[in-house]
């Protein structure tokens, strides 16, 4: 079995490639508008694409929003039933001019492609799309596997919920498998056992009803980027323990033997300063940088913007300010409760000087899968077949928020099994996806399928 999967996957690897290559030249970006028919365009592609690659049955299925893309390659009735989760939708590629090459023209670089999507999801979903396609040409088979794969998780799957609870029977399944996650690297491979959950709002402050002179105005006037600037600055302490009351009050402090078992991971501190180009690391005293991107939670601004930006000097004091703010939560945290105190916040603390108006982009909840459980252990199995290592179980710092609705409304656990790594500029300019992740993803999941199957 193994010798026939590594066999057909040698053969046709430059295709495997190509083909992935293609989907991620489409601009499939949720956020913006203005690329609808690229959304729907790249719907219709992971269609055709599922099919090729063996699935008796797929689908593009609206919602709300953005299409959801459903396929299916059923066996045997009586066979577990593996759900792949992924999205096909992708950031924006924002700011356009820090790309070392277009963000929408793939360019292959010292082992590595280059595009948007490439790790944040294209490139990890179509590793199961090719590894069906592994297994359905060698006939090797041993589980039934059902797709579905979103076009919102980028906006916070805002209509997958419903699609979910208006389409249990259609995906029925044993266990949920996602790759959208990283690995602490190749040498040292890892399973994340959850994510964050997430609260993102948006602050407007207004000062004046238009724009001002600033050396007319300035001293007599508020400028609403000092007074957001102050605003966000109080929401830490000196200790980096973020401030807004009752922000805590739910988050399970985490034992000694877990903190433990989180910092075996190797973790060379220069080379991460060095990987990032920073003098120094930053976050709340009392927790390594594992704890804090995993068992704590976080606060940051992801935008702020107001006034004069372009070319040359214009002496304004401005009417407005903004700023993108987002928490990552931790598990007993709820989005609502953290939203509606972050909202409180900003608009108790405003002096009277600005009005303040705060909103909700999205949110979601976090969570935990057992290392215990049959899809973990099939995972781990899986993974220390490949790489010849078992991995480490890490707390994942990121959020897909579509995970507590998908376990609460189909009542089955998720297993994550990653294959990009944290240095995949995610979200950001020049994002990249080693070629031998992808090619080892390929190689690895059909070995889920098997022990899933037989555990």
């Amino acid at each position: 079995m193994s010798n026939a999967w590594k066999a057909y996957q040698e053969q046709h690897q430059d295709r495997f490639l190509n083909e992935m290559m293609d989907l991620l030249r489409i601009p499939s970006i949720s956020a913006k508008s203005e690329h609808q028919s690229d959304m729907i365009r790249c719907a219709d592609a992971v269609k055709q694409s599922l099919l090729a690659a063996g699935c008796t049955r797929a689908e593009v299925l609206p919602t709300a929003g953005y299409p959801v893309v459903y396929g299916e390659r059923i066996i045997d009735a009586s066979k577990p039933t593996v759900l792949v989760y992924g999205h096909y939708d992708v950031q924006p590629a924002d700011p356009l001019e820090l790309w070392h090459s277009g963000p929408f023209e793939p360019v292959i670089k010292d082992g590595k492609v280059f595009a948007r999507g490439s790790a944040d999801d294209k490139g990890q979903f179509y590793m199961h799309v090719k590894a069906l396609e592994v297994m359905d040409k060698t006939n090797t088979l041993c589980t039934n596997i059902k797709f579905l794969i979103e076009g919102e998780e980028e906006v916070g799957s805002p209509n997958l919920g419903a699609f979910v609870a208006a389409n249990k029977e259609l995906l029925k399944a044993d266990v949920i498998l996602i790759s959208d996650s990283a690995m602490l690297s190749m040498e040292n491979p890892s399973l994340d056992t959850g994510v964050r959950g997430l609260s993102y709002i948006e602050v407007e402050v207004t000062g004046a009803n238009r724009d001002l002179h600033s050396g007319t105005y300035g001293g007599a006037v508020a400028n609403p980027i000092t007074i957001l600037a102050r605003m966000i600055a109080s929401c830490h302490d000196e200790n980096n323990h973020i401030t807004i009351p009752g922000f805590y009050d739910d988050v399970v402090i985490a034992t000694d033997a877990e903190r433990a078992l989180i910092n075996r991971a190797p973790y060379n501190e220069q080379a991460y300063k060095d990987e990032l180009g920073l003098n120094e690391v930053w976050g709340e005293k009392g927790y390594s940088t594992y704890e804090r991107t995993g068992l704590r939670p976080t606060l940051e601004v992801n935008g702020i913007w107001g006034g004069y930006t372009g070319e040359g000097a214009k002496t304004v004091l401005p009417s407005k300010a903004y700023a993108k703010i987002s928490a990552r939560l931790v598990p007993n945290q709820s989005s609502e409760k953290i939203t509606e105190k972050l909202l409180n916040y900003f608009q108790s603390i405003a002096p009277k000087s600005v009005t303040v108006k705060a909103s909700l982009h999205h949110g979601g909840e976090p969570y935990m899968t057992p290392i215990d459980s049959k899809g973990y252990q099939a995972a781990s199995k899986a993974i220390e077949t490949t790489f010849g290592k078992t991995p480490i179980p890490v707390r994942g710092g990121g959020s897909i928020p579509i995970c507590s609705i998908l376990e609460r409304e189909l009542g089955i656990k998720i297993v994550f099994m990653g294959f990009g790594l944290d240095s995949d500029n995610l979200h950001s300019p020049n994002e990249k996806y080693n070629l031998e992740n992808y090619y080892k993803g390929i190689e690895t999941i059909p070995y889920f399928h098997k022990y899933f199957a037989e555990a």
